[in-house]
C-alpha cells in the first residue's frame, strides 16, 4: 500500500460536492499528525492503517460524510469528543456536512495521536462477550412490527445477531424523534431481508 491511494483519490472524486472538501481535509489531516499513514480501500470507503493496523476511516453518502476511529471505545479523546454526539452506525462523529462540523483541529490531533499511542502498545478493539439472553424488544417497536407481518416475519425468522443489531440500534436512540426514525428505516430494510450494517457488508 502506498502512503496515498489513487482509489482514495478516485473515491474523493465520485463523491457528492459538499463531501469533497471534507474528506480532503480529513485525509490531509491524518497524514499530516501520523506522516506513518497509508492509504487502502476497505468495505468500499478509505481506511488509514499505521503499523499494519487500521487507524480511523472515513466515508460519503449523497448528504454527509462520516469519520470514526478503530480504536474509537479505547480513547479517552473520543469519548470527550462525542459525549453529545447522536452516533451514526459504525462511525464516531455523526453526520458531517462541511468541514466547520468537524471537532477542532488540535482535538483531531489529539486523537489522531491517541489512536497512534494505542496501536504502538498493542491495543486491540475489544470483541464483546456473546450474551446467552437477547435483549428485550422495545414496546415500540414490537408495535410497529406487529403492524408490518412482512417484516415481523422475517425478523422472527432472523439470526439471533440479526435482530439483536437492530433492538440495540433502535435502544440506544437518544430521543423520540430519532428511535422513530430508525424504527422506520429498520421495518424497510428487515421487510427487504436485509442485516442492520447491510450496506458495509462484503458483495
Amino acid at each position: 500500500m502506498k502512503k496515498y491511494s489513487p482509489q482514495v483519490d478516485e473515491y474523493i472524486e465520485k463523491s457528492q460536492d459538499f463531501a469533497k472538501p471534507v474528506l480532503h481535509y480529513l485525509r490531509e489531516l491524518v497524514h499530516e499528525y501520523c506522516p506513518d499513514a497509508e492509504e487502502t480501500i476497505k468495505w468500499s470507503f478509505p481506511n488509514f492503517t499505521y503499523k499494519g493496523k487500521i487507524l480511523c476511516s472515513m466515508a460519503s453518502f449523497k448528504q454527509h460524510c462520516t469519520f470514526g476511529f478503530w480504536l474509537e471505545k479505547e480513547m479517552k479523546t473520543m469519548r470527550e469528543i462525542t459525549k453529545n454526539i447522536e452516533k451514526n452506525s459504525m462511525f464516531s462523529l455523526g453526520k458531517i456536512t462541511r468541514i466547520e462540523e468537524l471537532p477542532s483541529k488540535p482535538q483531531l490531533k489529539n486523537a489522531i495521536r491517541e489512536a497512534m499511542e494505542l496501536t504502538d502498545m498493542g491495543v486491540t478493539v475489544k470483541k464483546a462477550v456473546p450474551s446467552a439472553k437477547e435483549p428485550e424488544i422495545p414496546d415500540a417497536f414490537q408495535n410497529a412490527l406487529n403492524d408490518h407481518q412482512k417484516a415481523l416475519a422475517v425478523f422472527e425468522k432472523g439470526s439471533a445477531s440479526f435482530r439483536k443489531e437492530y433492538i440495540s440500534w433502535i435502544a440506544e436512540a437518544k430521543t423520540e424523534a430519532t428511535r422513530n426514525k430508525r424504527i422506520a428505516q429498520s421495518l424497510e430494510w428487515i421487510a427487504e431481508g436485509k442485516g442492520r450494517n447491510w450496506k458495509y457488508e462484503k458483495l
